[in-house]
């Protein structure tokens, strides 16, 4: 009765308006809940067949219309969501600010952060709602993609700051693992729909999608089970705010129940100079990899050029720096030396500055020397402090797993690289600038042993090397590029597997489930169990293809991830030279016998191991075997003389490892939102019935002068108008090549559709296929090759104007090889005339025009006819067809891009049957007529600014102009 009168006393001391602070939430609530609801039912019943159409179905395929379409661009509905939406916008500023009254408590970080992320969310909010796809696509992306990223802090974080009230605590952990689990198979039938184009998956899709609002405003509802605590004058009237528990929980229980809800990561509180330290760290280990990544890349461009051993490759070398630490003057100096160390590592990314090759070289190498010699230095020093071990070995896995990141963000190509450069999207100078700064943080505490000065540690450092030197293969061969694995197992259209643009991020999401794996639940990672699956998971990326390949990478993936921090923690604590020395020089053996597989033709030895992946991997896993069994032994040596497992006694870096995961997941998928594939690519000529296509060797896309070439080639692509394009020496997914896809780049800037071709796995140097057409089937072929190297094919089926059209993309043996190139000629003559339908062959064929086995490619057998048989300067490319109306044929010089030049043809598609017969049974005086530009269509036209001097070194060659032909 007192606390009542007491109430009313205040009121009558100058209270006008009171009420509980659980309105807030509610009207918050209601609001929201109006906008949506009522642009739905109104939208349902005005513009119904409408808003269920999307770009490929409608009613009754699809049946029940999706948020974006509900509030889109129709009116009255889109108006009216808007105005409730801006009468939400008031409660929801007040449900912010209340929260943070709620949980503010003197000297805490974790409340004023959360309190802006709810700021930042709900002004994006207003973002994507008011600026529509069709307003501002880039715009209404990027603020719903940063909405949603601010939705993870904003959750997590109410989470972990709820106050003791029980039934809140345990409404927000159940509608946060709803809404978080509802966004995989949200994702899952938006693929469907956008990729696959299943018929009703789009419905499905929206069905998640209206959830996924109506467990955002739950969420936010929740707050009215907190907010009864409050009366607006504003007044604390229970006691909420200063942590006073009036639930029948013990608080120590709520508190435990919220830090398992959030994995602990708010926990022990939040230090911004710690933050950095971690941030830092990471970033550094980025480097690390970006530096070693790009040795192999720049070594290549070598023996590339000099068509076989050029000398240079000794460089790979560079990394076995760490035997030098087995001079115990220098390892002294090096451990207490290491900001110098670090500093001087950084040369590898000053690299890009060096404009000559060679210099080039070898400023990558030494970059790589100081950083393979600073990083097992700086574990070693820090080997004695397990926490600081683990931060450390954590920095340098978590920097793989974010270089994955920027490569996916810039198309397989690392901004940082030293191929890289502003002109073709490079951020070097950004990035060396950062890894000066995180260079510095890295180093500013000093070394906890500058010499061997604690107690030997038991074990083989031999048998450490060889698990170290395959787990360094493992990573880098694999995991350096969310697509590597994913080619592995593509076998064509229709698509059956995975697709680079769409389903990396679940390498990167295996990467990060390894770390969590292998820090929480070290014992699992270190299994023999474990090991075995890592096993069986090796076996089904080698064996199969499609997605039962790819469930094996991930596998893979995860384990090597998660066996990553204790087989390095272990090497460690022995002598650094040999552990990382030895292991060093394995790995580069690794990485010689992956590039032997494939280049068995060039080097030493190489057809003993020809085309065996398989042993590759198998070695590799032995060693991994062999390393844990080093591991394995020393803990039950170590159980026995009771001195169990040492683990870090101060886990709270943890917190910050976990955040950096997080936030590089995100931004990963920020990445993967922006490069979602389009689908809806339009030919440049389609009132012509008109194509034009190519067929470009394109040097593993490095230049002349040392630079990564997709943005020439892409430039020259385009303004040529090529439709269809077939490349050779297109497979870059190596180690030594940088485990690059430049068909990623360039399909999806030119809005193509793209087939890869063999896989890296499948021992060819790669043949690819862009077409602005439907990919309707593509087969893959590996072409008769008893003693050269594998001759690879596709014939790929494409809706060219409703007309099925076949287009073959080969690469023939080498001049050396006859008996080869005699067997693949017979196989693809049969292989060409095996269909009726329209062809193009775009080839490498060596051969000279009507000699040799040109007869066999173009033959009765094949059905196929020459581009132009007149040009007698052709040794290499060559474009057959048949079918089609050939209109004109040109050379393209191809300036400093690659070695060799670009050559188009355009045809016209046959518009009906009796066209269709004409031209299969045309004569060949007739089909081969030559006649003068000014003779044919405007659109069946060559551009001009290929003519004379051309541009940037590009110019129509051997003959100076485009021929036509027209009959």
């Amino acid at each position: 009765m007192a606390s009542s009168s007491s109430r009313y006393k205040d009121k009558d001391a100058g209270v006008v308006l009171s009420f509980n602070g659980q309105w807030v939430s509610w009207s918050h609530t209601v609001a929201a809940s109006l906008a949506f609801l009522s642009a739905l039912v109104i939208g349902s019943c005005l513009h119904y067949h409408k808003i269920v159409q999307n770009e490929w179905y409608g009613y009754p395929q699809e049946w029940f219309p999706s948020v974006s379409a509900t509030i889109g661009d129709r009116y009255p509905e889109r108006s009216i969501f808007m105005l409730f939406i801006a009468i939400t916008s008031g409660p929801r500023f007040a449900l912010v600010g209340l929260w943070y009254l709620l949980t503010a408590k003197p000297g805490r970080t974790l409340p004023k952060l959360i309190g802006w992320s709810g700021v930042i969310r709900t002004l994006t909010c207003g973002g994507w709602t008011y600026i529509t796809s069709t307003d501002d696509h880039d715009w209404h992306d990027i603020l719903m993609i940063s909405y949603i990223v601010f939705t993870i802090p904003w959750t997590t974080g109410c989470i972990a700051l709820s106050p003791p009230n029980a039934k809140a605590i345990k409404y927000r952990k159940y509608i946060a693992s709803a809404f978080f689990g509802t966004l995989v198979p949200l994702v899952y039938f938006f693929i469907q729909h956008k990729v696959h184009r299943v018929a009703g998956a789009y419905t499905i899709y929206a069905f998640f999608e209206w959830a996924l609002i109506v467990l955002d405003v739950s969420f936010d509802a929740v707050t009215a089970l907190d907010f009864d605590s409050f009366e607006i004058t504003i007044r604390d009237v229970k006691g909420a705010s200063k942590g006073v528990n009036k639930s029948s929980v013990p608080t120590a229980v709520l508190e435990k129940e919220k830090e398992q809800a959030t994995g602990g990561v708010y926990s022990a509180g939040f230090r911004f100079g710690e933050f950095l330290d971690i941030a830092a760290d990471v970033y550094h280990g980025f480097v690390f990899w970006s530096i070693l990544t790009s040795l192999g890349v720049v070594i290549w461009y070598f023996p590339l050029w000099h068509m076989g051993i050029s000398g240079y490759e000794a460089l790979v070398m560079t990394t076995i720096s760490p035997f030098l630490l087995g001079i115990k003057p220098l390892r002294f100096f090096i451990v207490s030396n290491q900001r110098i160390a670090h500093l001087l590592s950084l040369s590898g990314l000053l690299a890009y500055l060096v404009k000559d090759p060679v210099y080039r070289l070898f400023t990558v190498g030494f970059g790589v020397v100081m950083g393979c010699l600073s990083w097992p230095a700086t574990w070693y020093s820090d080997s004695v402090q397990p926490a600081r071990l683990e931060a450390r070995i954590l920095a340098w896995t978590i920097g793989l797993l974010m270089s994955s990141v920027a490569k996916f963000a810039w198309h397989t190509n690392n901004p940082i690289w030293p191929i890289m450069h502003a002109e073709n999207g490079g951020w070097n100078g950004t990035g060396l600038f950062l890894a000066i700064l995180a260079a510095l943080r890295f180093t500013r505490h000093g070394p906890r042993q500058g010499n061997n000065t604690t107690e030997k540690k038991s074990g083989s450092a031999v048998l450490s090397a060889i698990g170290i030197g395959s787990l360094f293969f493992g990573l880098h061969s694999l995991l350096s590029d969310t697509s590597t694995m994913i080619l592995w197992v593509w076998d064509g259209y229709p698509i059956r597997g995975p697709v680079s643009n769409v389903h990396g991020w679940y390498t990167i999401a295996a990467m990060t489930a390894g770390v969590l794996i292998g820090l929480l639940r070290p014992g699992l990672a270190t299994s023999w169990t474990a090991y075995g699956l890592g096993c069986v998971a090796a076996a089904y990326l080698t064996l199969y293809g499609q997605w039962r390949g790819y469930y094996g990478g991930l596998a893979l993936a995860t384990y090597l991830m998660a066996v990553a921090v204790p087989l390095i923690g272990n090497a460690a604590k022995k002598s650094p030279a040999a552990t990382f020395g030895l292991g060093f020089l394995i790995y580069n053996f690794l990485v010689l016998f992956h590039v032997w597989v494939v280049a068995y033709a060039f080097v030493p030895g190489g057809p003993l191991v020809r085309e065996h992946t398989d042993w590759l991997m198998i070695t590799m896993m032995l060693c991994l075997g062999v390393g844990l069994f080093d591991l394995i032994s020393q803990q039950a040596k170590d159980n026995k003389k009771k001195l169990g497992v040492r683990r870090p006694a101060n886990t709270h870096h943890r917190k910050y490892h976990f955040g950096v995961l997080g936030v590089l997941n995100l931004l990963f998928l920020s990445a993967n939102f922006l490069r979602f594939p389009t689908n809806d690519y339009k030919p440049y000529h389609a009132k012509d019935r008109l194509f034009t296509a190519g067929i470009w060797t394109i040097h593993f896309s490095l230049d002349n002068d040392m630079w990564s070439s997709e943005y020439r080639m892409r430039d020259l692509i385009k303004e040529l108008e090529v439709d269809v394009i077939g490349l050779l020496e297109s497979d870059l997914q190596r180690i030594i090549m940088g485990n690059r896809d430049t068909t990623q780049f360039l399909a999806e800037d030119l809005g193509m559709y793209v087939d890869y071709g063999p896989g890296p796995n499948k021992h060819t140097w790669g043949a690819a296929l862009l077409s602005k057409f439907p990919i309707v089937n593509s087969t893959h072929h590996l072409l008769p090759s008893p003693v050269g190297e594998l001759a690879p094919a596709i014939h790929a089926t494409l809706d060219v104007y409703g007309t099925l059209v076949d287009v073959f993309v080969f690469h023939s043996g080498q001049e050396e090889d006859p008996e080869d190139r005699r067997l693949q000629s017979e196989y693809l003559s049969k292989l060409m005339g095996s269909t009726n339908r329209p062809s193009v062959l775009l080839s490498y064929l060596v051969t000279e025009p009507l000699e040799g086995n040109y007869n066999t490619y173009v033959s009765e057998v094949s059905g196929m006819h020459d581009v132009d048989k007149t040009d007698w300067d052709r040794w290499c490319e060559y474009i057959l067809f048949k079918g089609l109306r050939r209109t004109g044929y040109a050379r393209v010089s191809r300036s400093t891009i690659t070695d060799t030049e670009l050559q188009v043809a355009k045809f016209v598609v046959p518009d009906s049957e009796e066209d269709s017969k004409f031209v299969w049974g045309v004569s060949e005086h007739v089909r081969d007529r030559r006649v003068e530009e000014h003779e044919v269509p405007e659109g069946w036209r060559f551009p001009e600014m290929f003519k004379g001097q051309g541009v940037r070194g590009h110019q129509y060659h051997v003959f100076d102009e485009p021929r036509y032909y027209n009959f």
